[in-house]
């Protein structure tokens, strides 16, 4: 392991609270697509499989946040064991009636439920902005180990949940990402050393971590990226399936992944110069670009090779996220903040999965390739459109470090209260 990565891990309970997340956030690449799976695969209806699909993802950018916020006010463990019992209950009752092919209604009823799933990524990237805090060089490391953390999670779970359910029977990837959501989070809550300690209710009095112009530029231009997530799941699984091989879509989106945790490996290795808000843009913009050959190809070998460069951007730019959450929201409300990216990204997968899967069975898989192109495109409008709120200010505590580092330090609160002063 390159020694930037190997340093992060010098602190006790590190290596055991990130091992926790990579299975509590298993689900993440396996939730979706397996219910995607699952109903095509007992109905053969693409259009409902993608709005189950987006149902879920709309209910836990609803109560994500939620769950975030009781996190910072009262703990990890107090909260994030009860809401893992509500979505595992939930996924059983999803299971029992897409097996027993009851009324489409009870689908989405269960569907909406599963999304009490707790957000585990911002749990783990908590506890390493409450260790490495004022460490700028350690929390990159730390940030980029957890975005190739999240890349492993996408390039076993899909090949775990389309080939289980392929494979064995319907409802398997599902129940196995349960079982790792239940498996990761009661691992992870019985850390105790390691939990960021809650903050009083009255730290909380000014409202939301979205008041920040910032963290809502962040956040909607993440509803666009997650558009392009949740679109070519869908579209790669019935673009598999037209060609004859449904079963290598786990392996295509497996290769996705893999340009990702690539690129991320090589990121965290890297000491950056200038302001992390012009990475990010950057970041955005060569997502944009890299839908572009997804329009191109006809077969699975070229498509897996299109989309392994599209995915070269995606870890450094989340990774830049995560410097740019710390800088625009006050420590107080770090959870809640990174859980409200991950709410964009939720937001955004469940409208691209949808809108993949109404297109797939109206045209077909290859012109459903053109949600993710155009979800791209908006992404990049946002962006830049936002980047002005995303600059650092004259005379801000953060201007100097994060331009020279481009992370930032303890002088973020100051920069949060002054964008709190200015939407107010």
């Amino acid at each position: 392991m390159p020694s930037p990565y190997r340093a992060i891990f010098g602190r006790p309970g590190t290596k055991s609270f990130s091992a926790a997340g990579l299975l509590g956030r298993m689900p993440l690449s396996m939730m979706g697509i397996g219910i995607v799976t699952m109903v095509s695969q007992l109905t053969g209806r693409y259009g409902l499989a993608g709005a189950l699909s987006a149902t879920l993802a709309l209910s836990a950018a609803v109560i994500g946040p939620q769950i975030s916020r009781l996190v910072d006010r009262h703990g990890q463990r107090r909260v994030l064991r009860p809401a893992t019992l509500v979505s595992i209950a939930a996924v059983a009752g999803l299971l029992l009636s897409a097996q027993q092919r009851w009324a489409d209604w009870i689908l989405f009823v269960f569907a909406a439920c599963v999304g009490c799933v707790p957000s585990v990524g911002s749990m783990i990237r908590a506890r390493w902005a409450e260790l490495y805090r004022g460490s700028p060089r350690m929390l990159h490391a730390a940030y980029s180990w957890e975005s190739i953390v999240d890349e492993m999670c996408f390039i076993i779970g899909p090949i775990l949940s389309i080939g289980l359910s392929t494979a064995w029977f319907p409802e398997a990837g599902p129940l196995l990402a349960a079982g790792f959501l239940a498996a990761g989070v009661f691992w992870l809550t019985a850390q105790r050393r390691t939990e960021p300690i809650p903050h009083p209710r009255e730290q909380h009095a000014k409202g939301s971590a979205l008041r920040s112009r910032g963290l809502q530029v962040l956040v909607v231009t993440f509803v666009a990226t997650g558009a392009i997530f949740g679109a070519i799941d869908v579209v790669t699984v019935a673009f598999a399936e037209e060609v004859g091989h449904k079963a290598a879509a786990s392996l295509v989106l497996a290769v996705y992944a893999l340009g990702s945790c690539a690129a991320g490996a090589v990121f965290g290795l890297l000491h950056l110069k200038g302001h992390a808000s012009r990475r990010w843009v950057v970041g955005v913009c060569a997502m944009a670009v890299s839908m572009v050959p997804l329009q191109l190809v006809g077969t699975l070998p070229l498509l897996a090779v299109a989309l392994f460069i599209a995915g070269l951007s995606i870890a450094p730019t989340m990774v830049t996220t995560m410097a740019l959450i710390e800088e625009h929201v006050p420590r107080a409300k770090l959870t809640e903040g990174m859980t409200w990216t991950s709410t964009g990204l939720a937001v955004g997968v469940a409208l691209g999965s949808s809108a993949a899967g109404w297109v797939v069975d109206a045209a077909g898989a290859a012109r459903g390739y053109l949600v993710p192109g155009a979800a791209g495109v908006l992404a990049a409008l946002v962006a830049f459109a936002g980047y002005r709120w995303l600059r650092p200010q004259p005379g801000s505590p953060v201007a100097g470090p994060a331009a020279a580092g481009g992370l930032p330090t303890q002088g973020a609160p100051a920069t949060e209260r002054q964008g709190e002063e200015r939407v107010a």
